[in-house]
């Protein structure tokens, strides 16, 4: 049985993993769209809405400071593909490792893979919103538009 890629996405940046891991952590700061709920502790819940198109409800259960961010997602509707709820049981994680003086962050959405219906759409959504918005989050303090 052939294994399915799942999406991810790596950069490197001139910030400590601390500073890379509390960015992540600021959701609201470059995920545009409402966001309803906490983001910065374990076992917190919250919304993500970019109506009408995108709703989905994450879960953070797994904090490791400085090295790991990992949501689930418990809830979801997709409103532009036939199976509005393609994200629920998935997981969303960022990956912080040093590299010199450097951080690397990877950003992986298991279950995300080529085989669903909005592997497309959605894996360029995350290109922009975590290598154009979060990318600068980390930089400068300020996401991006992307949408």
């Amino acid at each position: 049985m052939k294994q399915e890629k799942n999406y991810t996405i790596s950069f490197v940046v001139d910030k400590s993993p601390a500073e890379v891991f509390d960015a992540i952590n600021n959701v609201r700061g470059w995920w545009q769209g409402e966001i309803k709920g906490h983001t910065e502790n374990l076992n917190d819940e919250f919304t993500y809405e970019m109506a009408p198109y995108h709703f989905t409800k994450q879960k953070i259960v797994a904090l490791v400071p400085q090295q790991k961010v990992v949501w689930s997602v418990t809830e979801c509707k997709l409103s532009f593909v036939k199976k509005a709820d393609e994200w629920k049981g998935t997981t969303i994680q960022f990956d912080i490792h040093p590299e010199g003086e450097k951080t690397k962050l990877t950003f992986t959405h298991l279950g995300l893979v080529p085989a669903i219906e909005c592997y497309d759409g959605c894996s360029n959504g995350w290109a922009k919103v975590i290598g154009k918005s979060l990318y600068s989050f980390i930089n400068t303090g300020k996401g991006v538009e992307v949408f």
